[in-house]
């Protein structure tokens, strides 16, 4: 289920403050230095640097 537009425009990355962008079921910060991978879970983004996962 993707996210409301307006939800996304307002979320950012919690380790650098980058924009983040919806593929599949996934958060990903844009910012290149950053580059976390956050989940989402039942339609609820889980923005925790813990559960993050860096990219592949």
């Amino acid at each position: 289920m993707p996210l409301e537009a307006g939800l996304l425009e307002i979320l950012a990355c919690p380790a650098c403050h980058a924009p983040l962008r919806e593929e599949a079921d996934e958060l990903h910060c844009t910012g290149s230095a950053c580059g976390l991978v956050y989940p989402i879970r039942d339609g609820i983004p889980v923005l925790l640097v813990d559960e993050a996962r860096r990219p592949e």
